[in-house]
């Protein structure tokens, strides 16, 4: 009987493993093997003849600047997405998780952004940025500050921030609902206790809700360093990895060197070591909320 009750249990089990295996174990191994090769994508590919062992995790680590670049103009995104993205969403979830008139429409209207599409977006925030016919210069010509005036996204001092502001406008809806829903966890008690102290609203932030969100915190940061370090769409839509190499990031630069110099091993080796860095920031972002938990 127990042998029967363990042969079920593996057979639930089962349907997951095998859907598992193909869709991830599979397709990683398969990764991992053109990583180690030197192929077009177009030729036969046999591994004895297009083998060249870990020439290209050199190449990629030691000799290509631009995929460095790269990774540092994604971290810059990252890091404004962190900043100003998250305090936004968060100041618009405290907002609204007071009685206030309309708030359920608010919630609504703050949460349409993320649910857009992202070539849609791309596309009139383009028009928008447009040097000759955009709205944005269109503004700052009648205001008087024609100084100001320039082609945003073929600009190289400006693109990447353009795109980065972009980007943020975009997703801070999904930290909003995050943020709200935790505030919404949160006693109201505690927080009517605290004014019967005398407390004020700074110290009922910073002494009440900002301790007990730490999770949440933790949760939509992981959450913004993975979803921001992986854009691709947006950028795709706005300016192809332009002007130059000014906006390209990780993902980008693993499509060109793919579809645009057919290196399809190399392309692997790139997606192999992002990966690894996305999984190394994950497992400190762990770490450090174990440690912020315990504290």
């Amino acid at each position: 009987m127990k042998a029967k009750s363990t042969i079920e249990n593996y057979l639930f089990v089962l349907p997951a493993l095998i859907i598992f295996s193909l869709f991830y174990i599979y397709p990683f191994y398969k990764v991992f093997t053109l990583s180690l090769c030197q192929w077009d994508g177009i030729a036969p590919f046999n591994f004895t003849k297009n083998f060249v062992a870990l020439r290209n995790f050199k190449e990629l680590l030691f000799e290509d600047k631009i995929w460095w670049q790269s990774m540092a103009q994604a971290g810059y995104i990252t890091l404004i997405a962190l900043t100003f993205q998250n305090a936004l969403a968060l100041a618009l979830a405290l907002a609204c998780d007071r009685d206030i008139k309309f708030g359920n429409f608010y919630r609504v209207i703050f949460y349409l952004p993320p649910i857009l599409s992202e070539v849609v977006v791309g596309l009139v925030w383009r028009w928008i940025y447009d040097g000759n016919y955009g709205l944005l210069n269109y503004w700052l010509q009648n205001l008087g500050l024609s100084h100001l005036v320039r082609d945003w996204l073929s600009d190289p001092q400006t693109a990447l921030t353009c795109v980065a502001v972009i980007h943020c406008w975009k997703g801070f809806g999904w930290g909003f609902i995050i943020f709200l829903a935790g505030l919404q966890t949160i006693p109201r008690e505690l927080y009517e206790a605290a004014k019967v102290d005398g407390a004020n609203s700074w110290q009922i932030f910073y002494k009440i809700t900002v301790p007990l969100m730490v999770p949440v915190f933790i949760l939509v940061s992981i959450l913004t360093i993975l979803g921001t370090m992986q854009v691709f769409v947006l950028i795709l839509s706005m300016t192809g990895g332009g002007p130059g190499y000014h906006t390209e990031v990780p993902v980008t630069r693993i499509l060109a060197s793919m579809v645009g110099s057919s290196r399809f091993g190399y392309a692997c080796s790139q997606g192999i070591v992002f990966g690894a860095i996305l999984m190394a920031v994950s497992f400190v972002q762990i770490r450090l909320s174990k440690y912020m938990r315990q504290a």
